[in-house]
C-alpha cells in the first residue's frame, strides 16, 4: 500500500494484511495506530481520531488489476465507530464477498483498496433528483434492499444504478420500491 494513500484506506489494508497473512506481535492495524499518534502529523492523529469517535456506514472495495475483486459494507453503522467498521468491512469484503473467491495473499501485490464512507440517506421522490457520479442509491422493496456506490465505471446514469440496485436487492422493476439516495466520501 503507498504510503500517501489515506488513512482510512492504509487501515483497511493494514487490517488485510492481518487477515491474509495472520496477526503478529502487534498487529499491523495496531501498528499504523501507533506510528500515527507517535510521528504522525497533526492532521493524520485529527484524522484518525475522526474515526475513532464518529459513526456511519462503510464499504470496502478491492479490485486486481482494475477489476473488482471483493466490495461489502453496511448502510448504516454496525460497530461504535468508522474505525471499526473500516477494519471489520476490510476482511469481510476480502473474505466473504459471494462473488469471488477469498483474496489469496500472494495476490495482494495486484490489489488496490477504497474505502467509502456513506452519508446519510434521504428519500427521494423522483428520478431526476440522482447523479450518477454524486450520489449512490438504495432501492427497498419490503425488507429486500440494494445498494449502488456513486461514481462507478461503466454505471453512468441514474437508470443504470437503479436497475443494477434492482437486481442486487432481487426486486422486479415493475415491484414497487422505494428509492434514497446518498453521498460517499471515498478514500484511496
Amino acid at each position: 500500500m503507498d504510503e500517501k494513500a489515506s488513512l482510512p484506506a492504509r487501515l483497511a489494508w493494514a487490517a488485510l494484511e492481518d487477515w491474509a497473512y495472520g496477526k503478529q506481535e502487534t498487529s499491523r492495524v495496531e501498528q499504523l495506530v501507533k506510528s500515527t499518534g507517535s510521528s504522525g502529523s497533526a492532521e493524520e492523529q485529527a484524522a484518525l481520531d475522526a474515526l475513532t469517535s464518529q459513526r456511519a456506514g462503510v464499504f470496502v472495495s478491492y479490485k486486481k488489476l482494475g477489476e473488482l475483486r471483493g466490495c461489502i459494507g453496511t448502510i448504516q453503522a454496525t460497530t461504535a465507530s468508522i474505525f471499526t467498521e473500516i477494519c471489520t468491512y476490510a476482511v469481510v469484503a476480502a473474505s466473504e464477498d459471494p462473488r469471488f473467491n477469498p483474496i489469496r495473499p500472494q495476490e495482494l501485490p495486484n490489489i488496490t483498496c477504497s474505502v467509502d464512507v456513506l452519508g446519510a440517506a434521504e428519500p427521494v421522490q423522483d428520478v431526476s433528483a440522482l447523479d450518477a457520479e454524486r450520489y449512490g442509491v438504495i432501492v427497498s422493496s419490503g425488507y429486500r434492499r440494494g445498494l449502488l456506490l456513486p461514481n462507478l465505471e461503466g454505471v453512468d446514469t441514474p437508470g443504470q444504478q437503479i436497475d443494477i440496485a434492482l437486481r442486487k436487492a432481487g426486486i422486479r422493476p415493475d415491484e414497487p420500491y422505494s428509492l434514497e439516495r446518498f453521498e460517499v466520501v471515498r478514500y484511496k
